[in-house]
């Protein structure tokens, strides 16, 4: 998956695109995307082996800078709903005229 997100641009070390080849250094920024979410990340330390989710976290800090657009982004999510978002895959007929009837 993190190969597919890298190919796909959504990861950029210190604002450029790289090769999922690429490794990275303590001190580089990360930049990532979801889809949903942006993360802007520093990286602090290396592991040569994978581990758990609490040594994960403890390779890399995010920056003040990302968390506070974060919760910007999460507090103009609550206030202003996308209507389609709670539809999942293509919408029906029943669902393209609530659509409609919120776009009015």
């Amino acid at each position: 998956m993190a190969t597919d997100a890298v190919d796909g641009g959504k990861v950029r070390l210190n604002g450029e695109r790289v090769k999922p080849a690429r490794g990275v250094k303590i001190g580089e920024t990360l930049d990532i995307d979801n889809g949903a979410t942006e993360w802007e990340v520093v990286v602090q330390g290396l592991s040569d082996k994978r581990g758990s989710a609490q040594v994960a976290q403890a390779l890399y800090a995010e920056t003040e800078k990302s968390v506070a657009e974060r919760q910007n982004k999460s507090e103009h999510r609550k206030l202003f709903r996308e209507p389609s978002e709670t539809i999942k895959g293509r919408p029906t007929k029943r669902d393209r005229r609530q659509l409609d009837k919120s776009n009015y």
